[in-house]
């Protein structure tokens, strides 16, 4: 058995410890939102926290994984709140949608690491996250604005 604390909640799984944790994640734990894209972390559709720090759930395997704290895109907030999701949807980012919960994940990690990003620093911090629909404009316009709405709640 493996000890996995995905968003705050303990499982214990039993499978192979060599499984990727995004198929333990979505076909184990039924936590869809975290996305197979390519298999190989080359294009963030999967990403997931692992104690603060967005990893590749699609090649991190469960034995590292276990015992960590895990968070995906359904732990990200508990209402959908989440600077981030506001300023997704009042700037109706997606467009496909596919790989927006992983452009979400690293955005957070980028938005507690740098309250304040440029373009460069967010062209650099989601460089590893790929969109094929094109929607980069719209993802950087959104970090920007989850950026000023942070900094507003934290004037309050």
């Amino acid at each position: 058995m493996i000890s996995l604390n995905v968003n705050g909640k303990q499982h214990q799984i039993d499978a192979d410890p060599n499984m990727p944790l995004l198929w333990a994640i979505r076909d184990i734990l039924g936590l869809t939102g975290t996305k197979y894209g390519c298999g190989a972390a080359q294009c963030g559709a999967c990403t997931v926290h692992m104690n603060g720090e967005a990893v590749r759930s699609c090649v991190t395997k469960l034995n590292r994984a276990a015992g960590q704290q895990i968070v995906t895109i359904e732990g990200l907030s508990a209402n959908n709140n989440h600077p981030l999701q506001l300023a997704w949807n009042e700037l109706n980012v997606p467009q496909c949608g596919y790989c927006q919960s992983g452009q979400l994940m690293s955005a957070a990690v980028l938005l507690r690491e740098n309250l304040n990003p440029t373009d460069q620093d967010i062209d650099d911090a989601m460089s590893g996250n790929i969109c094929r629909c094109g929607t980069y404009q719209r993802i950087r316009a959104a970090i920007h604005k989850a950026a000023h709405i942070q900094q507003e709640a934290a004037k309050i």
